[in-house]
């Protein structure tokens, strides 16, 4: 099964979180469970913040990443359209707020789950909660913005 991330076009797909063609990067894969977004991620001991927790920077580019992910796979959804078609559903971050609950083991895999609250025009809200094991450890609400087509290069676009 693809996952949200493997519908990007080539052109937007180095991001250090969810890109698909960044070799050290997070390469994030994001499904849905439902009407919820589902993605999973196992720290490496490099991760650390502090012995045996998670750096809280992971944990926010994890929510990022998978928010702009859920709003793209949401607005295919909403139009009826099978992701990956043109013109593209792509997203970027307009706004990132990250409540940190408890801290998350280093040792745990972590999983996101999200939920759309909206998409109006070119903006949506997304929601999302991180867990490490069963623990909610933090709780995101990221304001994203349709990408801007020039960003995506002109032959993919024709």
């Amino acid at each position: 099964m693809n996952s949200f991330q493997d519908y990007y076009d080539d052109t937007v797909s180095y991001c250090y979180g969810c890109g698909r063609l960044n070799a050290a990067g997070l390469q994030l894969k994001s499904y849905w469970d439902g009407d919820e977004a589902v993605c999973s991620y196992t720290p490496k001991p490099y991760h650390t913040a502090i012995p045996g927790y998670v750096y809280g920077g992971l944990i926010a580019s994890i929510i990022d990443c998978h928010s702009t992910g859920t709003a793209s796979a949401a607005a295919y959804r909403k139009a009826r359209r099978p992701m990956g078609t043109k013109p593209y559903y792509r997203y970027v971050t307009a706004s990132l707020k990250v409540d940190f609950l408890k801290p998350a083991s280093i040792d745990d895999t972590l999983v996101v789950k999200a939920n759309v609250v909206k998409i109006e025009g070119r903006k949506a809200v997304v929601k999302s909660t991180l867990l490490a094991g069963r623990v909610a450890c933090a709780v995101g609400k990221v304001i994203v913005v349709e990408m801007p087509l020039h960003w995506i290069s002109q032959a993919e676009q024709n």
